[in-house]
């Protein structure tokens, strides 16, 4: 009889360690998808311009490329051309469009990590490979501000390891390179 409790105490103490193990492989990584707003135009309020035609298209082609990433929460700072760059996406995957302040961004990037799962986050040629080595990414060289707007970042967050993925949407989409580090 003793035998027997002393195997039914094994089992009751590891059963929750063991429990708790599977669910944390279990796990799905988290992924935040990063890019730069598309082209803006030229004319009109410069101060805050809309996109133009050709950034327009960019920002079809990003919903086309991630119109199967489930992507589950979408952020963007509250400019007409970061707003428009996710606009087509968000309303292909029904998801409103959470405005982030590009000023405050090591709060935003542990909002983002607490946050799991998938996302989409659309900001400037600054703030975006910012926020990306903040993420733990390789963010790579800085942003041509006046002619590269076709970025696009993926950080996958994945049991203490961090893998980036940096590659190119639009016309001539193409792979870049893939950087893992451990944080």
């Amino acid at each position: 009889m003793l035998r027997l409790v002393s195997i039914v105490m094994v089992l009751l103490v590891g059963a929750p360690w063991s429990a708790a193990q599977q669910l944390a492989e279990q796990v799905e990584p988290q992924v935040i998808y990063l890019v730069r707003h598309a082209e803006k135009s030229a004319s009109g309020d410069q101060r805050d311009p809309a996109l133009a035609k050709l950034g327009r298209e960019r920002a079809r082609h990003l919903a086309y490329v991630l119109g199967d990433a489930r992507i589950e929460k979408i952020f963007t700072t509250d400019y007409a051309r970061t707003r428009q760059t996710v606009e087509p996406l968000a309303n292909q995957l029904g998801l409103t469009p959470e405005v982030y302040d590009p000023r405050v961004l090591r709060e935003f990037a542990q909002q983002l990590l607490q946050t799991g799962g998938r996302s989409l986050v659309v900001g400037h040629s600054n703030t975006t490979p910012q926020l990306v080595a903040l993420l733990g990414g390789d963010a790579g060289a800085a942003i041509d501000e006046k002619s590269e707007f076709d970025r696009l970042y993926i950080v996958i967050r994945d049991r203490g390891h961090v893998t980036t993925i940096l590659q190119r949407y639009g016309r001539e989409p193409a792979l870049l390179k893939v950087r893992e580090q451990t944080p």
